[in-house]
């Protein structure tokens, strides 16, 4: 058997197989619109990002989208509209971005445990974590898989808090047959290039509630209603009509990438399945998932390597590999201080033990493939790549 490139065997592939790779349109499919809003002058917040904001509200169907330059100062200005103040029920498990949101508005993150199975926030933690002070839930869709929204909806209801959701991942997903987008006070989509929807850089807020919808607006440009008088404490975080142009390229193939990703995933489950050690992000059947990233967990006890040699494994053999999320939030440099003392378990073993493989579009089924294969030869040489590793350390 080759061995693998770890132990001087050939790599896989003779160039690099990136993590992710956006699919975007030639000069040419977007000429036309480009050399109208470089001629008039009109570049930003201008009739392209009315008309990807009301082709999201077609597709998603939701009453109201707007487009912002990015997920983060979406999640920023949703929190400042709805007038937050106290503490926001968090998980850990997520991109810092999530917390950053909170804390620019001054609200205190009350980080909870996310499922060991589904990787999302844990709905009997969020219960836990409610006190006086707590006047939110901000779900994430880790993954671009919907967390469990209905048991959130009822702790909401319950302890009457807002909830949001950080939908970064999630464009194009569903729960019980609805768009994410759908739910919540908000939800906050990113359009950077990992995601399902592209308009190179950009963020687009859904809601059903019109005055919020109006808030937002507002406070994307300023504060200024566009009146030159000033509203309210606002941020620039107009969308440019070159982004809105990428997205309304993006979102007329939304559907085939999000079925593309999914064919992928299921190509990596059913060839990885049998592998010891290897554990998926569980999804319900009334769940479907962008996959926005493909991730998986490594028992190392089972597998008999770490996380972190099979990564450098991978890396030898041409594959590009990252760790979302690691490490969790509360042990990030930024927040140490802030969580200091915080134990989260379950949280912290799924951070430490997950790989995220490459998944985009056109990545070909027999390269999906012969990543599996990678992952299995690592398997049969484990006891010899970790030998292996251990005497590189030492030297």
């Amino acid at each position: 058997m080759k061995k693998p490139a770890i132990l001087g065997g050939e790599p896989a592939f003779n160039r690099l197989i990136p993590i992710t790779k956006p699919f975007c349109p030639s000069p040419k499919d977007i000429e036309k619109e480009l050399s109208e809003i470089f001629s008039s002058g009109q570049i930003t917040n201008g009739k392209y990002v009315k008309k990807l904001e009301e082709q999201i509200c077609e597709y998603l169907g939701v009453p109201y989208a707007v487009c912002v330059s990015s997920c983060t100062l979406g999640l920023i200005l949703t929190l400042k509209a709805l007038e937050i103040k106290g503490k926001v029920v968090v998980p850990s498990f997520t991109f810092p971005a999530t917390l950053n949101a909170l804390i620019w508005n001054n609200i205190k993150p009350k980080l909870c445990e996310c499922e060991l199975d589904t990787f999302n926030i844990n709905p009997v933690e969020v219960e836990k974590n409610i006190d006086e002070e707590t006047k939110g839930i901000m779900g994430v869709h880790v993954y671009g898989t919907a967390c469990n929204i209905e048991k959130l909806e009822e702790i909401a209801k319950k302890y009457n808090l807002m909830l949001i959701f950080d939908a970064a991942h999630g464009f194009g997903g569903k729960y019980k047959g609805k768009f994410l987008g759908n739910f919540g006070e908000a939800e906050v989509f990113s359009l950077s290039p990992t995601k399902t929807l592209v308009a190179g850089e950009g963020g687009v807020i859904t809601t059903k509630n019109r005055d919020l919808a109006e808030k937002l607006r507002i406070l994307r440009n300023y504060g200024d209603p566009g009146t030159n008088d000033f509203e309210l404490i606002g941020l620039n975080s107009r969308m440019s009509e070159l982004h809105a142009i990428l997205g309304l390229y993006s979102i007329k193939r939304v559907e085939k990438e999000i079925e593309r990703r999914n064919e992928i995933a299921q190509i990596y489950m059913e060839n990885l399945k049998e592998l010891p050690g290897i554990s998926f992000q569980k999804i319900e059947n009334f769940i479907k998932s962008t996959f926005k990233d493909f991730s998986i967990v490594i028992d190392e006890e089972e597998f008999g390597l770490k996380r972190e040699e099979l990564k450098i494994s991978l890396e030898r053999e041409n594959i590009q590999i990252k760790r979302y999320f690691y490490p969790p939030v509360h042990r990030q440099k930024v927040y140490k201080k802030m969580f200091d003392g915080i134990s989260l378990p379950v949280t912290e073993k799924i951070s430490e033990n997950v790989i995220s493989l490459p998944i985009y579009f056109s990545l070909r089924d027999e390269e999906v493939k012969k990543i599996c294969e990678c992952i299995k030869k690592i398997y049969d040489y484990r006891k010899e790549i970790k030998e292996y590793l251990k005497n590189e350390k030492k030297n």
